[in-house]
C-alpha cells in the first residue's frame, strides 16, 4: 500500500494531516536542503511527538516522495499548450524554475516516477503533448530524452549556485582566481580545442544555456517524430 493509499489517523491530540506535515518538511527543505529534513524535525516545527507522524509517514523516503509531489504542482500548465514543442518546454521550463524555488528537487529529479496526484498529471501532461505523434516506444524514448537533458542541465545550475554560497565566490570572482592557472595551462599548447573555446567562447547566462540547450534537443526529437524511423 503507498503513501497516497493509505488512510490517515485521528487528528487528536495535536491536529495532523499529511498536508501540513508535508508543507512543514518543504519549508524546512527550502530552508537548510534535504539535510534539514527528518521526521523528528518535522514534528517540532509542528510542536507534535516524533512517533505521531509515523501515523501518517511511514519513513523519510515516503516523505520525500510526498514533497516531490507537493511541488509539482507547481510544474502543471495552466491551460493546454499550442503543440507539442510548446508544451514540453513549457513543463521543462517550469521544472527548471520550480527546482530554484526549491532547491532540493534537483536532489530527487530523475528517480523513479512520484505516483501521486499531481507526478501523475505532469506525465499525463507530458505524454499527452504528444499523443498520436508518433508510436508510444518513440513517444516514450522522446519524453526520456528531454527529462534526460532538463535534469541535467537543471542540477548543474543548482551545484553551481551551491558552490557560489559555499565558496562566497561568484562566477566571475572565481574565473578571476583561477584565471592565471588556466592561462599558464593554455599557454602549453596542449589543450588547443579548449582554447578557442575560452577565447572565442561567448559566455551566457544559465536561462540562456537551459533555453538553447532544450531547444536543440526539442529539434531532435522533431526529426524523430517527422522524419523516417531508422
Amino acid at each position: 500500500m503507498t503513501v497516497w493509499d493509505r488512510p490517515e489517523p485521528p487528528t487528536r491530540p495535536v491536529p495532523l494531516d499529511r498536508e501540513r506535515i508535508v508543507a512543514a518538511a518543504v519549508a524546512l527543505a527550502d530552508e537548510g536542503g534535504l539535510e534539514a529534513v527528518s521526521l523528528r524535525k518535522v514534528a517540532a516545527r509542528l510542536n507534535a511527538g516524533p512517533m505521531r507522524l509515523y501515523g501518517y509517514i511511514a519513513t523519510k523516503e515516503e516523505l520525500f516522495d510526498l514533497m516531490v509531489d507537493e511541488v509539482q504542482a507547481e510544474i502543471l500548465p495552466e491551460e493546454r499548450p499550442g503543440d507539442w514543442r510548446e508544451a514540453l518546454r513549457g513543463l521543462a521550463r517550469r521544472t527548471r524554475q520550480t527546482a530554484l524555488r526549491h532547491e532540493w528537487l534537483a536532489d530527487l529529479l530523475g528517480g523513479r516516477p512520484i505516483l501521486g496526484p499531481n507526478g501523475l498529471a505532469v506525465a499525463e501532461a507530458t505524454l499527452s503533448a504528444l499523443d498520436g505523434l508518433a508510436d508510444v516506444d518513440t513517444v516514450m524514448r522522446a519524453v526520456e530524452t528531454v527529462s534526460a537533458y532538463s535534469t541535467g542541465a537543471i542540477r548543474r545550475e543548482i551545484a553551481n549556485l551551491r558552490a557560489e554560497r559555499a565558496t562566497g565566490l561568484t562566477k566571475r570572482d572565481w574565473q578571476r582566481a583561477h584565471g592565471p592557472h588556466l592561462t599558464r595551462m593554455l599557454a602549453t599548447g596542449r589543450f588547443p580545442a579548449l582554447t578557442k573555446a575560452v577565447h572565442d567562447g561567448t559566455d551566457v547566462d544559465a536561462e540562456t544555456s537551459f533555453t538553447t540547450g532544450l531547444d536543440w534537443v526539442l529539434d531532435a526529437v522533431a526529426a524523430k517524430l517527422d522524419g523516417p524511423s531508422t
